[in-house]
């Protein structure tokens, strides 16, 4: 085996990471970051390409029970803590970015705020990021919950809960947790059917965002809305 100190220095993840910027890297190198080691007879990067196939994803790897994690070769129970504080962190470091009061000003962040607060939910989530005048945060609040169809979200407790804190707009976010974010024709009948309802109320819907494992679809991005 050849072990990692062997490798260019522009394909050690560390290095490629001070040389490049932690974009630059897949998730197998970025999950040997975390990792450190390997084990007998396995450099990290390889195990870390190992456990990528055996979950599926680092979504569902994320998502693994402290059992399901710790009983995988090469991990454990401290490597589970540390990743849950990892996981932890940069939820709050995220709604710190989109604390009430701070104007959404990057669409990006957005996405990876509302990706750090649905995509791990096993049912399907039906949400709302409430906006004032000035598209300054209010607050986030989940509204529907199960199987999500044109059947089960109701445009008036949606209006309620935005007449009550007087919130000027508002973006719209549910999950698929299935992990593909395409947008059914239910998809797009909850939203028209909500438009319709927030235009009564003079409240603009700025986007709907449908969060997927790793991927997100916005509906201002395809022209339809």
């Amino acid at each position: 085996m050849t072990t990692l100190k062997k490798w260019p220095a522009q394909e050690r993840p560390r290095e490629k990471l001070l040389m490049r910027g932690a974009g630059a890297l897949s998730d197998a190198e970025l999950l040997a970051i975390f990792l450190r080691t390997g084990c007998k007879g396995i450099d990290v990067v390889s195990l870390a390409r190992s456990l990528l196939k055996q979950f599926g994803s680092l979504q569902a790897l994320f998502s693994a029970t402290e059992n399901e994690f710790c009983e995988k070769k090469g991990l454990g129970q401290v490597k589970y803590v540390q990743l849950q504080a990892v996981i932890e962190m940069s939820r709050r470091y995220l709604e710190e970015s989109m604390k009430k009061g701070d104007a959404l000003t990057s669409a990006s962040e957005t996405k990876d705020f509302l990706m750090s607060k649905m995509r791990d939910y096993p049912n399907e989530v039906f949400a709302a990021l409430l906006l004032d005048t000035q598209h300054r945060v209010i607050c986030f609040h989940e509204f529907f919950f199960g199987t999500i169809d044109s059947a089960s979200v109701h445009p008036r407790i949606i209006a309620q809960k935005v007449l009550r804190i007087n919130a000027a707009a508002i973006i719209l976010v549910h999950n698929h947790p299935s992990g593909d974010p395409s947008a059914s024709m239910s998809d797009r009948k909850i939203t028209k059917k909500i438009m319709s309802a927030m235009q009564l109320i003079d409240v603009a819907v700025l986007d709907h965002f449908i969060i997927g494992d790793g991927k997100v679809t916005s509906f201002a991005e395809n022209g339809w809305i």
